[in-house]
């Protein structure tokens, strides 16, 4: 049957991205995200710029999986609120814009996704858990 996604491995693992996830945290699982969906866009707009518009085309697609099977698929909108709900709809709009860029292969709206990514990635490199604190899923003796 069907799995729903529990945790931000699982969502990273969907996405398709080809490194390894085994070692790494949560936390760090979100900032390889962020990081795959940078390297896609940048490589859409600068196949775009060749004219390899197949090339683009697949960048993209890449980039908006990781965007909306990665990122956003690992939201909690059921804990983590209107923060969560924003993102998810922040992601969501992401992709349509790279939609469009697909249409287009406007430069402009690369640039656009690649300046909310960065911010996002920011963000998220700025709240990395104190990894000396007491873990929250360790469960009690």
């Amino acid at each position: 049957m069907f799995q729903t996604l529990s945790n931000a491995s699982a969502a990273y693992a969907k996405a398709g991205i080809d490194m390894s996830v085994e070692s790494a945290n949560p936390h760090k699982l979100v900032l390889m995200l962020y990081d795959g969906a940078l390297m896609s866009v940048a490589s859409a707009a600068a196949l775009a710029k060749g004219g390899d518009m197949q090339g683009m085309s697949n960048s993209i697609l890449k980039a908006s999986a990781i965007i909306s099977q990665g990122l956003r698929d690992s939201l909690d909108l059921s804990v983590g609120g209107e923060l969560a709900v924003r993102l998810s709809a922040l992601y969501d709009y992401m992709c349509v814009r790279l939609q469009i860029a697909n249409l287009k292969g406007d430069q402009a709206i690369f640039a656009e996704v690649s300046r909310l990514l960065t911010e996002l990635r920011s963000a998220w490199q700025e709240i990395e858990p104190d990894p000396a604190a007491p873990s929250m899923n360790k469960s009690a003796a």
